[in-house]
């Protein structure tokens, strides 16, 4: 599973529209479709801004371990 693929996925559980994640993170709803979409990579901060709003581990996202509990 490809790192957008991960995002859209854990947003996707989490109830949240991409304008919403756009709006937590500071970032145009356009950023994030193109993170689900594998266009651009996540720069580090945002990587760690998105583990907590997803409440996954940073690890998860870019290496695919398990989610933390």
């Amino acid at each position: 599973m490809s790192l957008g693929e991960k995002l859209l996925d854990l947003r996707k559980k989490a109830s949240l529209s991409q304008e919403e994640v756009a709006e937590k993170l500071g970032v145009s709803r356009q950023t994030v479709s193109k993170w689900e979409t594998d266009q651009t990579a996540l720069e580090l901060i945002k990587a760690k801004l998105l583990s907590q709003l997803y409440s996954v581990s940073q690890d998860y996202l870019i290496s695919g371990s398990q989610i933390r509990k």
